[in-house]
Parts: structure tokens; C-alpha cells; sequence
């Protein structure tokens, strides 16, 4: 998320009530996870296993649970006790969560030739460009941009909140989404698709990508162009898929990953780490399609090869 005003390192550590170490004066530009930063970030770590991480990353400023050495001249550190809970504060201060008393907000933006069906929602600071038809039961929430030429069928869900939650002893705490979700031009979205926007970034579907009903992407995911997803794929959190990707039925790709540009999955297979382009892939874990088909081979003659041991 970038600030609408930038503020000074300071002014964070005040409205968090923590203890600043190093440049008081840096400038801070934006909020963001560990994964996305760029210079003039905050960012956030409360893992012993993650110090080392966020302290190298690009962030200017590192909200952290104990004292820690760092680079003192690009960087400064605000502990705290619970650098989450502070984290979620910097959102609420800095974020608008606004309620729309309107089925269409007046602050949306509507291109010419688009059509909006009946029974949708379009929430506050909306863009939708030339030409898109929006179906009913959409629900299109605050910040969603879309681009030309844009069709998004029945019931469908875009800007829904990330699934990230800390477990504490009393139960779970939730991280609160800042970011939002763009879709490109010539997207297609079928019914029942849920889009979740980024935590603090976009959310990100590239152009002339067609995606089939009842798919997920979650918070973060970035879709390159020209990708085809089937019904029911489910794509986790973070996750990059490159250009012309095609994934068939019931895939299951785990976050943080990439694929590679012209991969194809076939269906009912989980990806479970990163794939090469260029190749086609199928099973649990996912692998290149001839390696599987050998191994299934193998498998259907094993009690052969059993019997003619014993």
C-alpha cells in the first residue's frame, strides 16, 4: 500500500508507541509485506527464523519484536512487543475501510459501453473501463481496478479479503488487507470465481487471460498473460504464473511459487513447488508428464514383477 502523504520514520514509531532505533528523519513512502518491499517500506517480522530476511530486505523501516543490528544508514528499526498487532494499527491509520450505502458507489468509475447487470455491487474508488460486461450477483469491492473489454459472469467475487491469520492462544488474529486486485484487458471470469486482493499489494490477472467458473486466486497471486485456467483451480497466496500457463481442472498450486511461461498442468494435480515453462506436468506432487506416465507404468507392473519373485 502506498501512503497518500509521505511521513517520516518518526511518526511511525509514535503512532505504534515503539522505541525507534537509527535515522529519524527516513522517509516512508508505503506499507508492505516481507516479499513485496521496495525502498521506503515498512515491513514487519516477529520470528527469530525471519530476522535475518526482513533486516536485508529493501525495507526502510523493520517493525520488530527484540533489538537487532541492521544497516544503520538506509535503514531503521521500531520494536515493540507484538509487531503484528502494530502492523494492523499502520493499516487502520493509514487505510479508509469505507461503507458504501449504494449498490453502486458514486465514487466509481464507469467506462463508456460497459454494461452493469442488475443486482451487483461496485464498491468505493472502483474503476471499470470501456466496454466490460459485469453480470448479476457480482460483488466488486473498494480500490478493484479493470481494464477494457472485461467480462465477469454471475456471482463472482473480486477484492475479497486474504485468508492470513496469526494463531494465538485465545484464537486467531487477523491481518488486515490493505492491498487490491487489478484485471487487465480482454479478461474473462466465470461464475462463481472468488479474487482475493493482495494483503498490500495487487492482486494481479493479465490480459487475454480466461478463467473458468468456481476458480480461486488468492492474495497476491500475479497472472501473466494469456493464461487458462479450468474449473476449480485453486491458486495460493503470492504465487507468480507466467504467460501463457494453461492449468486444467481441479489444480491445486501452492503459494509462493512460480510457473514458468507455457506451462501445462493437467488436471487434478497440486503443485507443490516451482515449475519450469514449457512443459507439461501432471499428478500429486506434480511432475513432467513422461516421468509420471514411467512411473505409473512401473506401478501398474509391480505385482507382476511381486509374483514372478515369490
Amino acid at each position: 500500500m502506498r501512503l497518500e502523504n509521505f511521513v517520516k520514520s518518526q511518526e511511525i514509531a509514535d503512532i505504534i508507541q515503539g522505541k525507534l532505533i537509527g535515522n529519524e528523519q527516513l522517509v516512508i513512502k508505503g506499507i508492505n509485506e516481507i516479499h513485496k518491499v521496495v525502498e521506503g517500506d515498512i515491513t514487519f517480522v516477529d520470528h527469530p527464523k525471519y530476522y535475518d530476511r526482513a533486516l536485508n530486505s529493501a525495507a526502510s523501516l523493520i517493525i520488530i519484536d527484540q533489538e537487532a543490528s541492521f544497516d544503520t544508514k538506509t535503514k531503521c528499526i521500531v520494536v515493540v512487543e507484538d509487531p503484528f498487532k502494530a502492523y494492523n494499527q499502520l493499516v487502520k491509520h493509514y487505510y479508509q475501510y469505507l461503507a458504501s450505502p449504494k449498490s453502486i458507489a458514486d465514487s466509481a468509475e464507469i467506462g463508456a459501453g460497459t454494461v452493469i447487470q442488475p443486482n451487483i455491487f461496485i464498491g468505493e474508488n472502483v474503476k471499470i473501463g470501456k466496454n466490460c460486461w459485469i453480470h448479476s450477483n457480482v460483488a466488486i469491492y473498494n480500490n478493484t481496478i479493470i481494464k477494457d473489454d472485461v467480462i465477469i459472469h454471475s456471482n463472482t467475487t473480486i477484492g475479497s479479503d486474504a485468508l492470513y491469520f496469526k494463531r494465538r492462544p485465545e484464537g486467531y488474529d487477523k491481518l488486515l488487507s490493505c492491498g487490491n486486485v487489478i484485471i487487465k484487458s480482454n479478461v474473462e471470469i466465470g461464475a462463481g470465481c472468488t479474487i482475493d486482493k493482495g494483503v498490500s499489494g495487487d492482486t494481479i490477472i493479465g490480459e487475454g487471460t480466461k478463467i473458468d467458473n468456481q476458480v480461486h486466486v488468492a492474495h497476491g497471486a500475479v497472472i501473466g498473460k494469456n493464461c487458462l485456467f479450468a474449473a476449480q483451480t485453486t491458486i495460493a497466496g503470492k504465487t507468480i504464473i507466467e504467460d501463457n500457463v494453461t492449468l486444467w481442472g481441479q489444480v491445486g498450486v501452492n503459494s509462493n511459487i512460480i510457473i514458468g511461461e507455457g506451462a501445462v498442468v493437467m488436471a487434478q494435480s497440486g503443485v507443490t513447488k516451482s515449475i519450469e515453462g514449457g512443459k507439461t506436468y501432471f499428478g500429486m506432487p506434480a511432475q513432467e508428464a513422461r516421468q509420471q506416465m514411467r512411473q505409473q507404468i512401473m506401478l501398474r507392473k509391480l505385482p507382476e514383477l511381486i509374483k514372478k519373485m515369490s
